[in-house]
């Protein structure tokens, strides 16, 4: 089963990737009916949710390695399984990547020096936001993910129905972030595209995995304070 968790942590990171990333950099500003920061928005949301009811039953559909450290942090997965989680979870970011890349390069004029939907700060912010701004967003953004992870998926919730919150929360943290840093809340979203733009994608990407780790430590940890012995 654990080989079986495994894979299914591989392919829900890679559609994450795949399917968030990808909107920002073919769909985002296509001439006529591009999508936009709404759209955007929406489908790194879409990859969760859809992700969360296809595989959460496997492995839990964590995606992202903040995700497993949050939720170890709330005493909701074992400490023996990050290190493992963490490595498919980064290995399907970049998978995703790579399929991404190679469907944007087929387009005349395609640089991905442009960004490719990296996340940055300072001169690489999309709104030029410094780097304390893009630090204190990103932590809180993923503390709040946390919260919303490990309410939605306590035993006392409605049953079947975070999914739902999950990848609206998502959603409604690209709808304000995007601007601050182009939105990461997860290391390896933001390690599979920095490692084909380099230069300055990788040089930032210490903020994107430091950051929402801090956050998905506090809100795991906050959790597990505010749900202990409720009846």
């Amino acid at each position: 089963m654990k080989t079986k968790q495994l894979v299914a942590e591989f392919f829900g990171t890679f559609w994450l990737v795949l399917g968030g990333c990808g909107s920002a950099v073919l769909a985002a500003a296509f001439p006529n009916v591009g999508i936009g920061l709404l759209g955007v928005s929406l489908a790194f949301g879409l990859t969760v949710l859809t992700m969360a009811f296809a595989i959460g039953h496997i492995s839990g559909c964590h995606l992202n390695p903040a995700v497993s450290i949050g939720l170890w942090a709330g005493g909701r997965f074992p400490a023996r399984d990050l290190v493992s989680y963490i490595l498919v979870q980064v290995l399907g970011g970049l998978a995703g990547a790579v399929i991404l890349y190679f469907i944007a390069s087929g387009k005349a004029g395609f640089d991905v020096s442009a960004g490719f939907a990296s996340n940055g700060y300072g001169a690489h912010s999309p709104g030029g936001y410094s780097i304390g701004a893009a630090f204190l967003c990103e932590v809180v953004m993923t503390f709040m993910f946390l919260l919303v992870i490990h309410g939605a998926t306590d035993k006392r919730a409605p049953a079947g129905f975070a999914p739902i919150a999950i990848g609206l929360c998502l959603t409604l943290i690209h709808l304000i972030s995007i601007p601050v840093t182009n939105t990461s809340v997860n290391p390896a979203r933001s390690t599979g595209v920095a490692l084909f733009v380099g230069g300055w994608a990788v040089q930032q990407l210490w903020l994107f995995w430091v950051a929402p780790i801090i956050g998905a430590l506090l809100g795991g940890t906050v959790y597990r304070w505010l749900g202990e012995n409720q009846d």
